[in-house]
């Protein structure tokens, strides 16, 4: 057995430390981002978004924002993904995930049967085999704030006739066509309210 003290390295010298402070001292700090500028909803609500998708199995939102393009009528209306559930690796090649599906009521029956051909559709607009099955989720469907449209009215002879006066000094033919189409259009929005 060998008792000799065993020799260590020594410790960083100071000056190199010190030069290192210095150097880093001299480099002027990053400018901080500014964020005084303009964003769609889209973008700030994607950060927020992302961490909840992940935890329902997806892993961007794309099938969620573009379902109406990726399913097949009527399924498209009826429908909407709910989670992803990928299978635990058994290291038997690449097997698609599991798509739980929420349906509106009385249309399982009816999802049940097309389930191929909406995994086909999902898999297609992909372009890689990513769904294997469609199942059912028990969660209830909700349909979206994209399905309450407006219900558009005739304009009246009065509101065509304040639109044609109010546009009639309008030199240019297209502008003041476009003027008439937008001012009808909005006219025409929601019923006036009376009181």
């Amino acid at each position: 057995m060998n008792l000799t003290p065993h020799r260590r390295s020594a410790p960083l010298a100071p000056i190199r430390l010190t030069r290192y402070f210095l150097v880093m001292a001299e480099k002027e700090p990053p400018e901080p981002k500014r964020r005084n500028k303009t964003l769609s909803v889209a973008d700030v609500l994607s950060g927020a978004l992302d961490p909840v998708l992940k935890k329902r199995g997806f892993a961007s939102r794309d099938i969620i924002t573009h379902w109406r393009a990726i399913a097949p009528p009527p399924y498209d209306q009826t429908t909407m993904p709910d989670k992803l559930v990928w299978p635990r690796s058994t290291g038997h090649g690449h097997e698609g995930a599991v798509l739980y599906l929420r349906c509106g009521p009385g249309q399982a029956l009816f999802v049940q049967h097309a389930a191929p051909e909406i995994a086909q559709s999902v898999n297609r607009y992909f372009g890689y085999h990513l769904v294997s099955e469609i199942r059912l989720s028990a969660e209830p469907f909700t349909s979206g704030s994209a399905d309450k449209r407006q219900k558009h009215r005739q304009p009246s002879q009065s509101e065509i006739a304040k639109v044609g006066a109010a546009i009639e000094k309008v030199e240019d033919d297209d502008l003041r066509e476009a003027l008439r189409v937008l001012g009808l259009a909005l006219s025409g929005r929601s019923e006036p309210k009376g009181g």
